[in-house]
């Protein structure tokens, strides 16, 4: 490969160990202080355990997932839930990714929109690997501390291995380090020979973390490194990945039956790792169980492998500052966050009802049962699986944190750790009252222009299920808000290891385990037996409608992780893969030809997802041009005088003790009655005030014609870009892609050809 090596060293960026949860920092001072910068140093650090463990943390810092890409998606970062070009090509986020865009086709010559190019730089990090194996491999160190060492790099260039296997399939092989000649070019190996070489590498690395992650585990200073469990559960996914429709066209049995047995016979082995599901038999009140186990850190058994961040400021540690960029992202801008993160109504109006079955409304898995509890859109929060309260925050709701925004006039009024989240709008023009394309409202509570109509809440610290908070809540100086957050973000959790084990049983044929584990991942969330967990009743009989549920269950259990897009490339959802023949590539000849069918499931393409908010009432907006669209106030006023220049309609109309009575408590400790009573007294705020209203999400063309998404069947496995041709001009070009030495022909390259 002729690429070079980027020697860019930040001294203990990686944050990979976590210290007692008490602590202001997550991660060990002296694990991160003891990483000096190796990259440069001759062979002779090999030679000792230190010199040879701060090359491999640098491998870790370059590898591990990182919510600080801030949603750009980019070579070195998979989706994390970010709103990237993955997630805004799924349910969760709005605006055209660019491979659901409909008016501009990536191409790899000269495009108006270039393929993702994830490839060429990828191999910077599979460099410092390799070059990091071959010096321990050379080093005089002991067997075990080799071994231990070894274990963890083989593990991290497989993770880069399979990041470029799920989206190119072929990739070339390289385990040595090259130098940057042409004549260190190594040409294509097929997608099964990279998947048989990335099952391989973890297979060795499980082997040698075996000692030090099974018959021992690693101390408390080092939570966050690979284990046994870490290896075995990455090939799993990559046993999933490569049995199912993208890479297994024909739908070869085989391949389901290896990942069945593989699975079954090393749970225990993962789960003598120390890992399961987290709070499994404590659910909590209205899923805080479930979400809790976002926000435990240290020993989290869920977390199988996890990225960890810490609380440093720039200013005291510079060097090794990682923090947690979520909880401020995602709080509204009158709580001192960033101004909030806004799911789709797809997404919203998809979640289960609170009796597990899929809204009646929702036209998609249509071989699961349709709930009998009507779906209300005016009232989206009445009677929905727990999860929907801990992934999304809409208006009259206590969203708690430890801090107080009451700070000036960009606050809101509440004070200490009762906030409550009023995000309703109204408008100052009749003609903008219906109209979708306008969005020019005015937030309750002093978020005027800066709202949004629901906000996304899923990872969020909340102060009643976590009163130990992850992060530093500012309210001067330029770290404003929830700032210098721990919290971990987990890539591979338990219950997809589960879930992992649900999908193989269920395409061999075992259908009624597969139901089993569904049952286990919904009891945490909080469903009982007494309607079989609000599973349909045909799983165990239905192959296409137990795998319909599997695929339903992950959307629900994973918003917002990252997985989404994933799910859907592998299972086809965008257009059920009917049409691969057709554009050149392998067809689709398992799962009747047509995945979407197969599964009940409503294709991708040709659907939009847009936003909405809720505005109040037609007789309750402004409509003569005045909004009061300033309202300055300070800490220490008198609410009461004040509320007499509020330009909030609702608060004309009643005191704001009187609107906070509607006020819903998932805790049911501020507000001590059961939620669904709650739940019905806001209902009837909303019936009085409130309306749903439609925004603009995707596109609209010139003519203002909403525009859907659309799906090229060559998108499912990426070409080279025409840069990465041009460093790499002796490896010919993907099937489906415009080939630049051809005069962008099509390529002739199949990676799935053996």
């Amino acid at each position: 490969m002729t690429t070079t090596m980027k020697r860019i060293f930040n001294i203990g960026a990686v944050c990979l160990t976590m210290a007692a949860a008490t602590l202001m920092t997550s991660c060990s001072d002296q694990f991160i202080e003891d990483k000096k910068n190796y990259s440069q140093q001759s062979s002779e650090i090999y030679d000792y355990y230190s010199g040879a463990n701060g090359r491999l943390n640098e491998c870790y810092r370059i590898t591990l997932p990182n919510i600080q890409a801030r949603g750009s998606q980019i070579w070195q970062y998979n989706s994390i839930g970010m709103a990237d070009d993955h997630s805004q090509s799924t349910e969760e986020y709005r605006t055209f990714g660019i491979f659901v865009n409909p008016q501009v086709e990536m191409n790899t010559v000269n495009g108006t929109s270039g393929a993702p190019g994830y490839f060429g730089s990828s191999w910077t990090r599979i460099r410092e690997i390799n070059e990091t194996i071959a010096g321990i491999q050379k080093g005089s160190l002991s067997d075990d501390e080799k071994n231990e060492l070894l274990g963890q790099a083989y593990f991290l260039r497989a993770w880069c291995y399979y990041l470029l296997f799920r989206y190119y399939g072929a990739v070339p092989i390289i385990t040595e380090v090259q130098e940057p000649v042409p004549e260190s070019v190594t040409p294509w190996s097929s997608a099964k020979e990279v998947y048989e070489f990335i099952c391989t590498e973890l297979d060795n690395s499980a082997e040698m973390l075996r000692k030090k992650t099974i018959e021992s585990s690693w101390s408390a200073n080092d939570w966050g490194r690979v284990t046994t469990g870490t290896c075995l559960a990455l090939k799993h996914r990559m046993m999933i990945l490569w049995a199912s429709p993208l890479f297994n066209r024909a739908n070869d049995k085989s391949r389901w039956t290896a990942a069945y047995e593989t699975i079954k016979k090393e749970l225990p082995t993962i789960n003598a790792c120390g890992y399961g599901l987290a709070n499994e038999n404590d659910p909590g009140k209205n899923g805080s169980g479930w979400a809790k186990m976002f926000l435990q850190i240290v020993g989290n058994p869920e977390a199988v492998f996890v990225s960890c961040y810490n609380k440093y400021t720039p200013d005291l540690t510079p060097d090794y500052q990682r923090n947690n960029l979520w909880e401020q992202q995602i709080r509204p801008a009158n709580a001192l966050g960033s101004g909030g993160k806004k799911p789709t109504d797809m997404i919203v109006d998809l979640f289960p009802m609170k009796d597990g079955k899929r809204p009646s409304t929702y036209d998609s898995y249509t071989k699961l049962e349709a709930s009998s509890i009507a779906y209300d859109a005016e009232h989206p929060f009445m009677n929905r699986d727990p999860r929907f309260y801990r992934t999304f925050a809409f208006p009259g709701e206590y969203w708690r944190f430890d801090g107080d925004p009451n700070t000036g006039t960009s606050a809101n009024p509440y004070t200490g750790d009762k906030y409550i989240l009023w995000n309703y709008v109204w408008y100052n023009d009749k003609a903008n009252y219906n109209n979708p394309m306008n969005g020019d409202h005015f937030g309750a509570d002093n978020l005027f222009t800066n709202v949004q109509g629901i906000y996304i809440r899923k990872f969020s610290d909340d102060f009643d299920v976590n009163p130990s908070k992850n992060y530093n809540y500012h309210i001067d100086g330029k770290n404003v808000g929830f700032r210098e957050c721990m919290t971990s973000t987990m890539e591979i959790r338990y219950a997809e290891v589960l879930l992992n084990l649900a999908e193989a049983a269920c395409q061999t044929g075992n259908m009624s385990e597969a139901v089993d584990i569904l049952k286990r991942i919904r009891a945490r969330a909080g469903y009982t037996s007494e309607n079989n967990y609000g599973l349909s009743a045909n799983l165990s009989s239905d192959e296409a409608a137990c795998m319909a549920a599997i695929l339903y269950e992950r959307q629900i259990e994973f918003a917002y992780e990252g997985k989404r897009f994933e799910d859907m490339r592998r299972w086809l959802l965008f257009d059920g893969g009917k049409d691969f023949a057709a554009a050149g590539c392998k067809a689709l000849t398992g799962w009747g030809g047509n995945t979407c069918t197969y599964l009940g499931f409503k294709p991708f393409v040709g659907q939009r997802r847009d936003e909405f908010v809720f505005r109040l009432q037609d007789k309750y907006n402004y409509s003569d041009g005045t909004s009061g669209r300033t309202w300055p106030f300070n800490k220490g006023d008198n609410v009461e005088a004040r509320d007499k220049t509020n330009p909030d309609p609702i608060i004309k109309l009643m005191t704001r003790a009187e609107r906070d009575a509607y006020a819903v408590d998932l805790s049911e400790t501020i507000v001590k009655q059961p939620l669904e009573d709650q739940l019905n007294k806001l209902k009837e705020f909303y019936d009085t005030y409130l309306t749903r209203k439609k925004l603009k999400g995707d596109a609209y063309d010139s003519n203002n014609t909403p525009l859907t998404m659309t799906w090229h069947p060559r998108y499912y496995l990426w070409g080279l870009s025409q840069g990465e041709q041009i460093a790499n001009p002796e490896l010919p070009q993907t099937v489906g892609w415009e080939d630049y030495y051809h005069n962008g022909s099509n390529g002739t390259y199949d990676p799935l050809a053996e």
